[in-house]
């Protein structure tokens, strides 16, 4: 099973994506609609909303009067967490029913508006964010649903940011042209990524990420790993003591494979055991390869290697006991990479040679072992 979180702000168009989505045979999860259901009439929900702000929000139809309670919460901060304190537990307990009631090679979509708003987007091996130019937003606004100029900018300004969107986004889904090329941007999405991300997923394998292909330094590396990095915390809990951006990706002006290294640090070889399931179910299977030595005197250090099972972001997730010499040695080698000109050029040539040598090779794991001899004595 892959789940899938899926957002984007007021008037962007989120519904015609996840329409779409269940047409190409998502399992939709629709926080907005749990939201309806967990407060409407005879539920335990309501009782709690009428309990804490008065038999007032219930309409004569006995049903939650939504557009009464907005006016109460909208400009209370305390009034706003007192309500989000009632809804989310129940709405984040009926979607964990439905996500577990799903089939084992289901795409699960879990459209949640405010994703980025309430920090959930780690939780999620992938986000997808709709995004649309907030001036088409309002248009939308103001023309499809009839709402006044300033009351679609006021709603618009209480969200995310699409800077904060695009932090948390995977995949940012441009939906700024007409439904039809939205339409086919999404067939492109579940056939290319989220159609073999969940084989992947369920098959327990790594994406394949093929012969070594150096690029030129792509200065989202940061915050792509920052991302996966959350994402790794999140999964292994208080297992981590840290997780850490390391090898080429992290290096500014350094050539490299498109594939992000992360390194994990845990307290013990039984910590890193217990990370294994983890972090597979956060969309990173166990290597099927064991991991051999690091390039260390001591030939010790890498407990578990983990890969990403995401077509569209390869990554590395390297286990290892925080504070340990293939701790430090990997931090210590991105540092001295990112201040010593002499070193970074020395390293780029020895992976361009080897990127040469092994340009035809399907697994990338003798490229790999020949740049890490230069690791191991970048003097020899």
């Amino acid at each position: 099973m892959l789940r899938t979180g899926l957002t984007g702000g007021i008037g962007a168009g989120k519904s015609t994506v996840a329409r779409r989505l269940v047409e190409r045979g998502a399992v939709l999860v629709d926080s907005d609609r749990i939201a309806r259901e967990v407060v409407a009439a005879g539920s335990e929900g309501l009782t709690a909303v009428v309990e804490a702000f008065g038999a007032g929000v219930v309409g004569p139809d006995g049903e939650l009067d939504r557009p009464g309670l907005a006016s109460i919460v909208f400009g209370d901060p305390d009034a706003r967490r007192t309500l989000d304190g009632i809804v989310h537990p129940l709405v984040r307990a009926r979607s964990d029913e439905l996500v577990a009631a799903a089939g084992p090679d289901s795409i699960v979509v879990q459209d949640v508006p405010l994703l980025v708003e309430g920090g959930m987007a780690p939780a999620f091996p992938l986000v997808v964010v709709v995004g649309v130019d907030a001036e088409e937003r309002v248009r939308r606004l103001v023309s499809a649903r009839g709402m006044a100029e300033q009351d679609a900018r006021a709603r618009i300004a209480a969200q995310a940011t699409d800077e904060q969107r695009r932090a948390a986004a995977d995949v940012w889904l441009d939906n700024s042209g007409d439904e039809d090329g939205t339409r086919r941007r999404v067939d492109a999405l579940w056939d290319e990524r989220l159609v073999p991300f969940e084989e992947n997923l369920r098959l327990g394998r790594p994406a394949p990420d093929g012969p070594p292909r150096l690029v030129e330094p792509d200065p989202g590396w940061v915050a792509q790993a920052r991302r996966l990095a959350d994402r790794v915390a999140t999964a292994t809990g208080g297992l981590a003591r840290g997780v850490e951006h390391v090898g080429a990706t992290a290096v500014p002006g350094l050539v490299a494979r498109d594939v992000l290294d992360l390194q994990l640090g845990v307290a013990s070889q039984a910590d890193a055991e217990r990370t294994g399931a983890l972090l597979a179910a956060a969309g990173f299977p166990a290597d099927p390869v064991p991991p051999g030595a690091d390039p260390l005197p001591d030939g010790a250090g890498t407990l578990r290697v983990h890969r990403s099972a995401d077509p569209g972001r390869p990554a590395v997730v390297v286990v290892r006991v925080h504070g340990s010499p293939a701790w430090e040695h990997a931090l210590g080698l991105r540092e001295r990479l990112r201040t010593d000109e002499r070193a970074r050029d020395g390293y780029a040539e020895r992976k361009r040679a080897a990127a040469a040598l092994y340009s035809e090779d399907p697994d990338a794991r003798r490229y790999v072992a020949h740049t890490a001899a230069w690791q191991a004595d970048p003097n020899g």
